[in-house]
């Protein structure tokens, strides 16, 4: 990267987008920093002062998704409301996140690519599941602190409350073999997941 270099916020979105697209068709050991340029409309120049390696860009891409699509998730649970209308609230936005566009494109390239590049499985999982786990657990360990949750083990309880929330819909739609589920469907499974969690974890 050449440090004399003027970097523009919005040349960077530019080159990650195109880097979002080739991700998507060409999967991360098939894509190249030339294609990638290319289809950015920049030149290999200037798509190195941005990004050292593909491994890089491929690590900003996946970051700066999870970043936006986490503060979306998270950005109204707080502790004033009914804890089941937060779950909900919770539960809807990262079922929508799994099943989008970006969501489903990134896990499909880090699984495939997960055993030649391990290092890029892990930056998908500290940047997205470990984060989405983390605040799921504060958020739990502050309600059980104000006794409206009793819930002993937040992180584990946090992992079981999303894979709940997948049920039916998100492995079969990764497979393709669902098409995008309607709202209905999604409120269903979010409404069923919420019951059983708070069956066990609700306040006596």
């Amino acid at each position: 990267m050449d440090v004399n270099v003027t970097l523009s916020p919005e040349k960077r979105a530019q080159i990650l987008a195109g880097a979002a697209a080739v991700f998507a068709a060409d999967g991360y050991e098939g894509a190249s920093m030339a294609r990638i340029a290319s289809v950015a409309g920049v030149s290999k120049g200037t798509l190195y002062n941005y990004f050292d390696s593909k491994a890089d860009l491929f690590t900003a891409y996946v970051g700066e998704t999870c970043d936006r699509s986490l503060a979306r998730v998270f950005d109204s649970a707080g502790h004033d409301g009914d804890p089941a209308a937060v779950l909900r609230d919770i539960g809807k936005r990262m079922l929508q996140m799994m099943l989008s566009p970006a969501g489903l494109t990134i896990y499909r390239v880090v699984i495939a690519e997960a055993v030649k590049f391990p290092d890029l499985a892990r930056g998908f999982f500290d940047a997205g599941p470990a984060r989405a786990i983390g605040f799921m657990s504060d958020w739990l360990a502050e309600e059980t602190r104000r006794g409206r949750l009793a819930v002993a083990d937040p992180a584990f309880a946090a992992e079981q409350f999303y894979n709940l929330c997948q049920t039916r819909l998100v492995l079969r739609r990764k497979l393709e073999m669902l098409p995008d589920p309607p709202e209905a469907e999604i409120d269903r499974v979010i409404g069923a997941a919420i019951g059983m969690f708070l069956r066990t974890y609700g306040a006596e």
